[in-house]
């Protein structure tokens, strides 16, 4: 087994990130039995890491469109609706269309399509199915990314039948959670159920755990990924909260990195045949910076918007690096991509890279502390 505590200290660009030593040593050990693997990077910022063939794409390819523009039943204390204020408005079908049109004409790809629940943390898109089917008709090759909320069989087939090409939700596995954070009188099962409706239609389905959604701490994500494990969905997406939002008298703390890079561990033993990404929203600074090392160790497919070094840190670990030069505003883009992380992406020469930018390196000293060092 490859030394991968002294690959993490030749990373000059994670010089200041503290890492645990013994999380590092499991990881290495369940990669050896593994073997190598593809990571796709997500990412419009790495054009210096290839050639001219990358690109950044414009900032309208993965809009986001909400049809309730930023109203919210619900104001969740990480959220409090304002995740939904710089989307694109489309309060009525005709908006939709109108929009769509526009972006297509700007570019787009695809958007996100989303809105704020209502209070049983439904998301009223009834009105909208025929615009959808309409658009879909129009413009094949635009991709319709929507977060569904909580459904029931016969709204997950009203969405396949409207031509959703992926259905995203958030899976929940703590009750306190729901109804403390969400505000929410629904149960854990009514998240499984809405799961389950949704991997029974022919639509993608991409669900979401969000680390550290309890007020900073972790408390049912472990029975969140019992729950997506149970219905084999065709990607999953992980993101740890970005409480920016929170009220005053309700403030989240910022997650443990080391308790997310365990998660991280955990869910790729779960699903190892599942694509995982990690997603846009994480906190910034270092953590992200530790975050992202241990999603590249832990084997995740996938990172969006990965912090500096994690490019060569994949490469020194002997797996396959590609670049998807791809734009979101909150990780439509990368979500979409997520079914299909085999293909596509640009294969990246990261020796050449590292010869030319670590020519001058310098030593450095990444601190990495044992486990029992995190607790004092």
């Amino acid at each position: 087994m490859s030394d991968w505590l002294e690959v993490v200290r030749q990373v000059e660009l994670l010089e200041e990130t503290t890492l645990d030593a013994g999380l590092i040593t499991q990881m290495a050990r369940r990669a050896e039995r593994a073997g190598p693997s593809r990571i796709n990077f997500y990412t419009p910022t790495f054009k210096v890491y290839a050639s001219s063939e990358i690109k950044g794409c414009g900032k309208q390819s993965w809009p986001a469109v909400s049809i309730t523009g930023g109203e919210c039943k619900l104001a969740c204390d990480h959220c409090k609706a304002k995740i939904l204020e710089p989307m694109i408005p489309a309060h009525t079908p005709q908006d939709l269309w109108r929009v769509v049109n526009q972006q297509v004409d700007l570019g787009a790809q695809g958007m996100l399509l989303t809105g704020g629940s209502n209070h049983r943390n439904e998301v009223e898109y009834a009105p909208y199915y025929a615009t959808i089917r309409r658009i879909k008709d129009t413009f094949p090759a635009f991709k319709i990314a929507l977060h569904t909320a909580l459904v029931d069989l016969d709204i997950a087939r009203r969405m396949e039948d409207a031509g959703i090409d992926v259905a995203m939700m958030d899976v929940i596995g703590a009750q306190d959670t729901i109804t403390q954070v969400y505000h929410l009188r629904r149960s854990v099962d009514d998240f499984e159920r809405s799961l389950e409706f949704l991997v029974a239609t022919d639509m993608k389905v991409v669900p979401h755990i969000v680390l550290g959604l309890h007020y900073g701490h972790f408390l049912g994500e472990w029975h969140a990924l019992d729950i997506v494990q149970r219905h084999r969905p065709d990607a999953l997406v992980l993101v740890v909260v970005m409480p920016r939002y929170a009220p005053q008298d309700r403030p989240f703390a910022t997650p443990d990195a080391h308790a997310v890079g365990r998660f991280f561990m955990d869910a790729r033993a779960a699903m190892r045949d599942t694509p995982l990404l990690l997603g846009c929203a994480r906190p910034a600074g270092r953590v992200k910076s530790q975050i992202d090392a241990y999603a590249v160790m832990a084997g995740l497919n996938g990172i969006a918007h990965p912090a500096d070094g994690m490019v060569e840190l994949a490469a020194r670990l002997g797996r396959e690096v590609r670049v998807t030069p791809a734009c979101c505003s909150i990780a439509v883009g990368d979500e979409v991509m997520a079914i299909d992380v085999e293909g596509g992406g640009l294969q990246v020469d990261i020796q050449k890279v590292i010869e030319s930018e670590r020519a001058r390196r310098r030593q450095v000293d990444i601190k990495i502390v044992r486990a029992e060092e995190l607790t004092q």
